[in-house]
């Protein structure tokens, strides 16, 4: 026997402006190896020495303007003394609150 369900809408529903752009994984990824770098007080120049990466592109990735592979990743996250999956939920973290505070915005 198939059952047949009805939504109810509280509201009707009207035409939405268009959302603003969701932030990007590698802006999300790069505030987060930045905090981490800073919380262990180690200088990007130091961070560059460690993990074999020049320092102008560790700044391109801190600033979210360049992507990173996962080797390059692994790499200055070992540097770091953290693991990979710490620092993608704190990217995921940043990424969902600023989500939510869109959200908060609009009601």
């Amino acid at each position: 026997m198939m059952m047949k369900y009805t939504a109810v809408l509280d509201k009707p529903v009207t035409k939405r402006t268009p959302k603003t752009p969701e932030p990007l994984l590698r802006q999300a990824l790069g505030a987060a190896l930045r905090s981490f770098r800073a919380d262990k007080g180690i200088t990007l120049r130091e961070l560059a020495e460690i993990s074999r990466v020049s320092p102008g592109y560790l700044s391109e990735l801190e600033r979210g303007r360049k992507e990173v592979s996962s080797e390059l990743l692994a790499s200055v996250c070992h540097a770091l003394g953290t693991s990979v999956s710490d620092v993608l939920i704190e990217a995921a973290g940043s990424m969902a609150m600023q989500n939510v505070e869109k959200e908060l915005v609009r009601v």
